[in-house]
């Protein structure tokens, strides 16, 4: 990666609703301008976003999305309301972003959920993305997200096992978010801490693999565990299936497809499917790469890509 850089600008959009978005730029003012998506939902950005592009050719905009990171008010916080946390909203507020920021066209690099968002977005306003780089390729379909709660267990059954018991009763997604409402704060803490053990395991393939500290702050576990039961439970607000059906609409646009052949989460399938239907696309398989943008190879994949279109 890039060195570490801080940023030259920051601010807060306020699109109306009570909330307040953060977002940042880095790197040259005058370069190509590239906006991170993050992934969670909920996960926010940090410094290792803004290193994967050349900070002497890109302007790097980097924005948490809504109710997490820097971004008011938190869904760390057990009083804030959701209701204005949807996919729409976060479509509206990238499209909001660009226009505040005077950018007629940006390459959008996503992961994880960031790839779903990113997908979305393009889809919504393909004339406003220049190129993408996606990595940990995720559509947030119903398919993806009842392996993601369920199939999975058949190569983790030790955890699996803990997470259903954390909340036996309904639809896992349902069931957790139930729990992070209680107005009792240890039933909430404990169905935070459960659902980020989950999400720990199935990043947990490789030996020696450290996870983030993050995982280790209640008050992180607890918002980004509400923001992730929050979007599965309604399926992200997308019709099931679109994001890759739409894909066509895609073409145009190049696209570099990032994907690590062990990720336990969200399986190479989805990869393989999106690269066949959208057209100027190129899928990267990492052979020793899970879902974690830590594994091996991914940093150099996601550089090697935007450096391929940083003139």
């Amino acid at each position: 990666m890039y060195p570490p850089i801080e940023p030259y600008a920051h601010g807060w959009l306020e699109p109306g609703d009570g909330n307040r978005v953060y977002w940042e730029c880095c790197g040259n003012p005058l370069g190509k301008p590239a906006l991170v998506l993050h992934g969670g939902p909920g996960s926010g950005c940090g410094p290792t976003h803004r290193r994967y592009f050349d900070p002497a050719a890109y302007r790097i905009v980097l924005l948490d999305q809504r109710q997490c990171g820097r971004s008011t008010p938190s869904a760390r916080d057990p009083a804030t309301s959701l209701s204005t946390n949807t996919t729409a909203h976060l479509l509206a507020d990238i499209e909001a972003l660009r226009a505040h920021l005077g950018i007629p066209r940006w390459l959008v690099l996503g992961g994880s959920w960031g790839c779903t968002l990113a997908l979305a977005y393009a889809q919504q306003h393909p004339h406003r993305v220049s190129e993408m780089v996606l990595h940990a390729i995720a559509a947030t379909s119903g398919a993806e997200i009842d392996w993601i709660t369920h199939g999975v267990r058949r190569l983790l059954p030790e955890a699996w096992d803990a997470f259903r018991a954390g909340a036996p009763d309904g639809a896992l997604p349902d069931a957790y978010a139930r729990l992070l409402e209680s107005p009792a704060p240890s039933i909430r803490e404990a169905a935070a801490r459960d659902w980020c053990n989950w999400e720990m395991a199935l990043l947990d393939t490789l030996p020696g693999h450290t996870p983030s500290a993050r995982w280790q702050d209640a008050s992180f576990r607890y918002g980004f565990a509400r923001l992730v039961t929050h979007y599965w439970r309604h399926a992200a607000w997308l019709e099931d299936g679109a994001l890759l059906r739409e894909a066509g609409r895609l073409a145009g646009i190049p696209g570099v497809l990032i994907h690590g052949r062990l990720d336990l989460g969200s399986p190479l399938a989805t990869a393989w499917e999106l690269a066949k239907a959208w057209p100027g696309s190129e899928l990267v398989v990492l052979g020793a790469a899970g879902h974690s943008r830590d594994d091996p190879g991914m940093a150099g994949a996601l550089v090697a890509a935007t450096d391929r279109f940083r003139l």
